[in-house]
């Protein structure tokens, strides 16, 4: 196999590779990373997936092993306000929907109820959990779905469990240093310095990179962590980047970190993705402090404009914060593997983060790299295998985030009007026409895995005011009780839930 592995780039995906490499290969690999410490991280990428507790239990970590060091909270759902009108929000939790007699609860909440705005409420735990701050873990660390081993029985417990019920907030600049430190201790090699050229041989292929303090650093396989600048991917290799602006509005966002009081205001354990006139802040709940940015099109707003909104909406009266101001290379690169250079993170390609797919696609890359790595043949069907699994994935999360702007039904501004008319990728606008009728289901998604199930698009069909106008006719003729009965087991359950769970800050403060 292939030994000698460098990386170019440190930051959090610089860092979850050599982390996951190291955990996979051991002694078997050399590893090398590189970076300099004259360029800054990003810092969009705070919010996860619930799979990237499949990251950490790769590497041995438990919570209490990293969060309190990376200021670490959790993370259950997104909260997404005002994207529908304004005053009105709604919840993507993890959390798949509960089946009666062959249909999901989505099907029946349509049938009888589906005239309301309470989809979320009416069809899942987590709503309940997130509007009042609670922790997913009980004070002796079990999880709040074993609670319910009992009442939810059948397949519904299995279906619960299945899903992992929350993922993590945490400082991505922390969280870098926390596996940095690991990862050197491991035998990972740290080299901090610029890159000053990238060298090629005779066939095109990475020879060595050359840095101003170090001279040259050999390798086999190289691995571009350099985020947008793509110095290894696309600037050594000139391997092309293809842009989705023309489906997607945002280009630029503008980011505070803003201190905030939890012990008293207690610490929201979800996403907020809260609408603006331009685009649409985030809200990150930390443990020391809220992350916070505007992602825009400058088309619609300037800079000064973006950060002037931002601070009044998130931080008004502390001028003294510093602002990030960030332009988005939304888009991907076409082959994320070229010759012996493997493009992850932002080099890769990267969406706006608006369902914190940024870490999500850093370790799906890995995972994928670990799959198809390559040996001293270079088997190229390794190479054309992984760059399909990356090229799929970013196209399933670029339709699901078209998705949230063409079926928004707000339109009361220059910037929403444009969103809605944007150009909708065909097989997507296909598929959208069918659920017209019949809510979206596992074969009419996106045909490849790209990390959303079938109940996120359901979640905000039905969230943004696109779910169809009428049930399924098989519906008028099927006995509602049994539907009735589990709409009634989950508003219970919920505020069972409320009530046992301690607060998301008070089990927070006892992990540190």
């Amino acid at each position: 196999m292939i030994r000698d592995i460098v990386i170019v780039g440190g930051g959090t995906s610089g860092w979850m590779t050599a982390s996951y490499l190291q955990a996979t290969f051991g002694a078997a690999a050399n590893i090398t990373l590189v970076e300099s410490d004259r360029v800054g991280t990003i810092g969009v990428g705070e919010a996860t997936f619930s799979t990237i507790r499949h990251f950490f239990d790769y590497l041995g970590l438990d919570e209490r092993d990293w969060m309190p060091s990376c200021a670490g909270s959790y993370k259950l759902a997104i909260r997404f306000e005002n994207w529908r009108k304004i005053g009105m929000h709604f919840y993507h939790p993890f959390e798949r929907l509960r089946t009666v007699d062959g249909f999901t609860m989505a099907d029946w909440w349509l049938a009888l109820d589906g005239k309301t705005e309470n989809f979320d409420i009416s069809c899942f735990l987590t709503p309940a959990l997130c509007e009042a701050k609670r922790s997913p873990r009980m004070l002796d660390d079990s999880l709040f779905v074993s609670a319910f081993d009992d009442a939810l029985g059948r397949s519904t417990l299995a279906e619960q469990r299945a899903q992992f019920p929350y993922a993590y907030h945490f400082d991505a600049a922390l969280l870098a240093e926390f596996l940095a430190r690991r990862a050197t201790g491991l035998g990972v090699r740290h080299v901090l310095d610029d890159v000053t050229e990238v060298k090629l041989n005779e066939r095109g292929w990475i020879s060595h990179i050359v840095t101003r303090e170090h001279g040259e650093v050999h390798g086999q396989l190289f691995i571009d962590c350099t985020g947008f600048r793509g110095m290894l991917i696309n600037k050594a290799l000139g391997e092309p980047f293809i842009p989705f602006d023309d489906v997607l509005p945002n280009n630029r966002a503008v980011a505070l970190r803003v201190p905030v009081d939890h012990e008293q205001a207690g610490v929201r354990p979800y996403t907020t993705a809260t609408a603006m006139d331009a685009g649409w802040i985030w809200t990150i709940p930390l443990y020391t402090r809220d992350g916070t940015g505007y992602v825009y099109s400058d088309e619609f707003c300037s800079p000064m404009e973006a950060e002037a909104t931002l601070r009044a909406f998130a931080a008004p009266g502390q001028d003294d914060l510093e602002a990030n101001h960030i332009r988005m290379r939304i888009g991907r690169t076409r082959n994320s593997w070229v010759k012996n250079c493997v493009a992850i993170g932002l080099s890769s390609g990267f969406v706006e983060p608006l369902e914190s797919t940024g870490i999500f696609l850093i370790q799906h890359g890995i995972e994928q790299l670990v799959k198809h790595f390559p040996g001293t043949d270079w088997n190229p069907a390794l190479v054309s295998g992984y760059n399909a699994r990356v090229a799929e994935v970013m196209e399933g999360v670029k339709e699901l985030l078209v998705l949230h702007y063409c079926a928004a039904t707000r339109e009361d501004t220059p910037y929403w009007k444009a969103a809605k008319t944007r150009a909708i990728p065909p097989a997507l606008a296909e598929r959208m026409e069918q659920w017209r009728t019949t809510l979206p289901d596992d074969r009419t998604i996106f045909p490849h895995y790209h990390g959303f199930e079938a109940y996120s698009w359901i979640t905000m069909l039905a969230g943004l005011g696109s779910a169809p106008a009428a049930p399924r006719p098989a519906l008028a003729h099927i006995d509602p009780t049994r539907a009735r009965e589990e709409f009634q087991r989950i508003s219970d359950q919920a505020a069972q839930l409320v009530a046992a769970l301690p607060s998301a800050y008070e089990y927070l403060r006892l992990i540190q």
